[in-house]
């Protein structure tokens, strides 16, 4: 049967079944500027079984995808990996389009699908370790608690050695090449990483539980689907080696200057600061929040070992777009970062104080006094900046070397 929406075929037991939004641009707080896709998962066993859903808003389109390979009312389980609005938006319409017997998820997930649809007598709790038989397959349901919500789960077909990995492995891709193999892989790169960079970053302690948790289970994996972006069919191991390295937080010989500017006095130092950083063989990037996202910033941040933070006082406060990353990155929780804070000031210093002090909340290792400009920069006050630049660098060189790239 075809129509405007159609199933994809990931394996002989498989099909893809999600939505593709084109339009989403924030993730609460994250950029998407790619879109997104929303994976559902249908597996074609003696019983057929959903996997998780889609958000409020495109279960037509899931259900017309799902039609395409078989009538809806056959499906005789749901699974919900996540209860996350993103992927149980639509779980209550579903449960009414197709009447399933149960609908599984882990207890706290159960917990949180009754907070948020008042579902119950169909909501079934899995223990960790539990095999759902569908008659000639086989699904083991296992807890991945805070990767990213409490409730979280992936669920391994064993018969294709297939992990239906919910959040885990994902990233913010719209997409009609659902395959890795299909996308160019310097976008697949970028958008895994900055997956990882704004959702999973102050969690790797439990990326990692996970990981090991899916090691111990002594399988294979052939493919691993996750819950938004692309489906990894060429190399699954690529990803799984890129979010244990990530998990480490490594950090190479890498500044990023984060800064914002009212009359371009901030500015005139960021570039100095710079121009010393690059001088003393850092890596170095500049980011302007007039031009650039805190996403952005939390990504490139990912291997960075310098975050280097100025702004302009305004209102005795540091300038609102610099407040906002800094927020927005403190509660990533990075480590083992280095750093300094700078400002300008008209009649009262306040910023370069206030973000040293924001740094040092962070734990980012301060290598100087936060570094002050009244008004306008002049020769002296620029020699000043420039020579922060190349402190930073040497201390960048001892700690990771010359190197920019781990």
């Amino acid at each position: 049967m075809t129509g405007t929406f159609n199933a994809l075929k990931v394996t002989d037991n498989v099909y893809w079944v999600g939505a593709i939004d084109f339009a989403v641009r924030d993730f609460h707080g994250y950029l998407t500027s790619r879109g997104t896709t929303y994976n559902a998962y249908l597996v074609t066993g003696e019983k057929v079984a959903l996997i998780d859903t889609v958000k409020a808003g495109f279960a037509d389109e899931m259900l017309a995808r799902i039609a395409s390979v078989t009538d809806p009312r056959k499906i005789d389980v749901i699974v919900s990996n996540h209860a996350e609005p993103d992927h149980s938006g639509s779980l209550t319409e579903t449960i009414a389009a197709c009447e399933p017997e149960k609908v599984y998820a882990s207890k706290k997930g159960c917990q949180a699908l009754r907070a948020h649809y008042g579902l119950d007598g169909v909501l079934t709790a899995v223990e960790d370790g539990q095999t759902l038989s569908l008659g000639n397959l086989d699904l083991t349901c296992v807890e991945t608690p805070m990767c990213h919500w409490p409730d979280s789960m992936v669920t391994y077909l064993h018969e294709d050695e297939l992990l239906f990995s919910q959040d885990i492995f994902g990233m913010h891709l719209a997409t009609y090449e659902m395959f890795d193999d299909l996308v160019d892989e310097s976008v697949m790169d970028h958008e895994a990483a900055k997956y990882y960079a704004n959702i999973l970053l102050p969690l790797s302690a439990f990326v990692t539980k996970a990981l090991r948790r899916v090691e111990e289970l002594d399988i294979s994996l052939k493919i691993i689907a996750p819950d938004h972006g692309p489906i990894w069919r060429d190399d699954p191991a690529k990803i799984v080696r890129s979010y244990v390295r990530w998990a480490t937080q490594p950090r190479v010989n890498k500044a990023i200057v984060v800064y914002d500017t009212m009359w371009k006095s901030t500015e005139r130092m960021a570039r100095a600061i710079g121009e010393g950083l690059a001088s003393g063989g850092a890596h170095t990037r500049l980011m302007p929040m007039s031009s650039c996202h805190r996403s952005d910033v939390a990504t490139e941040l990912m291997d960075a070992g310098a975050l280097v933070v100025g702004a302009p006082t305004l209102n005795a406060q540091m300038f609102p777009t610099v407040a906002d990353v800094l927020t927005y990155v403190k509660g990533l929780r990075p480590r083992g970062l280095i750093g300094a804070a700078f400002g300008s000031y008209g009649w009262g210093a306040r910023a370069s104080k206030q973000i040293g002090d924001m740094l040092e909340t962070m734990q980012v290792e301060l290598v100087a006094e936060p570094l002050e400009v009244n008004y306008v920069p002049g020769t002296e006050a620029l020699k000043r900046c420039y020579e922060l630049g190349r402190t930073i660098a040497a201390k960048l060189r001892d700690k990771f070397g010359h190197s920019p790239s781990a």
